[in-house]
C-alpha cells in the first residue's frame, strides 16, 4: 500500500503491526534452542522489512503476492525449526487478508492456522485445548477485524459518494431553480406586456381609426390623428416583438405543435412512451395561449413521469370550432383528484394549471381514479381578431376523454 494513501488511523495500525511482528520474531529468536532457529527468525524479519521498504511491493499487487509468498516460506522454515514461530502466524493473518483477494485470503489463513497447530504438535508439545483454540481463535479475530474494517470502509465510501451526489444534486437544483425563475419572470413580463401595453395600444389604435373616420373631410386634426395612429401601430408591433422575445425557448423556433412534439422526447429512457397528435385545422394562437398550453403539457407530463408509473402517455392538441383543446392522458396508477391538495413546495400542480387556464377564460378538467387512469383536459376559446381587450368569454367545459387505452397515473398531481 502506498503510504501516501494512508489515513492517520491506518498509519497507526500499520506501525502496530510492524511492532507486533518484530516483537514476536525477537521472542521466537530468544526462545529458539538452536542457531538455525535464530537465523530463520532473522531471515523472516529481513524479508518482512524488505516488504516495507521496496516500492514495487507497495505499488504492485503481483509483487506484493510474491513478497507474501516469500515471507510465508521463511516463516514455515522458522516454524519447522522452533515451535515459538507459531506466534508469528497472527500478523501473517492480517497480511494475507489485506494483500490477497477474498477467494485466496481465507484459505491462506486457514492453512496458516493448520500449519501452526501441526508444528506445535510436531515439536512434541503436550496436547491441550489451547493448542487448537489459540491459532484458530487468532485467525477468527483477524478475519473478523479485517472484514469489519472493510465493511466500515465500504460504508464510509458509500456515504462519501452520497455526500458528493447530494452536493452535485443541490447545485443542479439551484441551477434549475434559477433557470425556472428566469423563465417564470420572462413569462410574467410577456403576460404583463401583452395584457397591458399591447392591448392598450391596440385599443388606442382602434379608437383613433374610429375618430379618423368620424372627422369631416379636410379637418386639420386628421393629420395628427393619423400620426398618432401610426405611432400606436409601431409601438404595438414593438410590444409584440417583446412578447415574442420573452416567450419560452421551446416556442422560439417553431409552432406549439412542434414544441409539444419535442416535449415527447423529454420523458427519458426509463419514462413512458409519449405520443403527440394534432387534430382539426391548426389556427394561429396568441403567444399567451401557446405559453399556457405548453406549460400545462410540461407540468402534466412531468408529473406522469415522476408519479404515475405509466408505460404510455398521449398528448393531443385539438382545434374544434372556436376553441383549442389540450388533452394529456397516461396509463399509470391513477389517483383521486378530490384528495389532492396544493403542494407545500409550491409545485406546478392542479391548482396552478387550473389558474393558468382560467386566466385566459378557459376550462380545466381532470378525470382519474386509482387504477383507472388519468386524463387532463384544457380548453381555451380562440380569440377573434381585432377584439378589444375585454375579458375573454369562458370556454364551455367539455367531457374529459376517458383513458380507455391508457388507464393512468397522477399526470395532474402536484409536483
Amino acid at each position: 500500500m502506498d503510504p501516501r494513501s494512508l489515513t492517520p488511523a491506518l498509519r497507526v495500525l500499520r506501525l502496530c503491526l510492524h511492532l507486533l511482528t518484530a516483537g514476536l520474531l525477537v521472542l521466537a529468536a530468544l526462545r529458539a534452542h538452536t542457531h538455525a532457529g535464530v537465523a530463520a527468525a532473522a531471515v523472516t524479519g529481513a524479508v518482512y522489512a524488505a516488504g516495507s521498504v521496496l516500492r514495487p511491493v507497495r505499488e504492485s499487487q503481483r509483487a506484493a503476492a510474491w513478497w507474501l509468498g516469500a515471507l510465508c516460506l521463511s516463516w514455515l522454515v522458522l516454524l519447522w525449526l522452533t515451535p515459538e514461530g507459531l506466534w508469528v502466524a497472527f500478523p501473517l493473518y492480517f497480511l494475507q487478508l489485506h494483500l490477497l483477494p477474498a477467494r485466496w485470503s481465507l484459505p491462506a489463513v486457514a492453512l496458516t492456522a493448520c500449519a501452526a497447530i501441526l508444528s506445535y504438535v510436531r515439536h512434541g508439545a503436550a496436547l491441550n485445548p489451547g493448542v487448537f483454540i489459540g491459532p484458530l481463535l487468532g485467525a477468527a479475530v483477524a478475519v473478523a477485524t479485517v472484514l469489519g474494517y472493510q465493511a466500515l470502509y465500504r460504508e464510509s465510501e458509500r456515504r462519501r459518494r452520497m455526500v458528493e451526489e447530494l452536493i452535485a444534486t443541490r447545485a443542479e437544483l439551484a441551477a434549475a431553480e434559477r433557470h425556472a425563475g428566469t423563465l417564470a419572470e420572462r413569462e410574467r413580463l410577456a403576460r404583463e406586456i401583452h395584457d397591458t401595453l399591447a392591448q392598450g395600444l391596440s385599443s388606442i389604435q382602434l379608437l383613433l381609426r374610429a375618430a379618423e373616420r368620424a372627422l369631416p373631410a379636410g379637418s386639420p386634426a386628421a393629420g395628427h390623428i393619423d400620426e398618432a395612429r401610426r405611432a400606436a401601430q409601431d409601438n404595438l408591433a414593438e410590444a409584440r416583438r417583446f412578447v415574442r422575445a420573452l416567450a419560452p425557448p421551446d416556442l422560439e423556433h417553431g409552432s406549439l405543435a412542434g414544441a409539444l412534439e419535442r416535449l415527447c422526447g423529454t420523458a427519458g429512457p426509463d419514462g413512458p412512451r409519449v405520443r403527440c397528435s394534432v387534430s382539426g385545422t391548426p389556427a394561429e394562437l396568441p403567444t399567451p395561449y401557446e405559453v399556457a398550453l405548453l406549460r400545462i403539457a410540461q407540468s402534466a407530463l412531468a408529473n406522469t413521469v415522476r408519479h404515475a408509473a405509466a408505460s404510455r402517455a398521449e398528448i393531443t392538441l385539438s382545434f374544434i370550432g372556436g376553441s383549442v383543446t389540450l388533452d394529456v392522458v397516461d396509463d399509470g396508477k391513477g389517483f383521486e383528484p378530490a384528495s389532492v391538495r396544493p403542494s407545500s413546495e409550491g409545485g406546478f400542480g392542479l391548482t396552478a394549471m387550473r389558474s393558468r387556464a382560467e386566466s385566459l377564460g378557459g376550462s380545466f378538467t381532470v378525470e382519474s381514479a386509482p387504477g383507472q387512469g388519468t386524463a387532463v383536459a384544457v380548453s381555451l376559446p380562440l380569440p377573434h381578431p381585432h377584439t378589444l381587450p375585454h375579458p375573454l368569454p369562458r370556454a364551455v367545459p367539455r367531457p374529459v376523454p376517458r383513458p380507455v387505452p391508457l388507464p393512468a397515473g397522477p399526470a395532474g398531481a402536484d409536483a
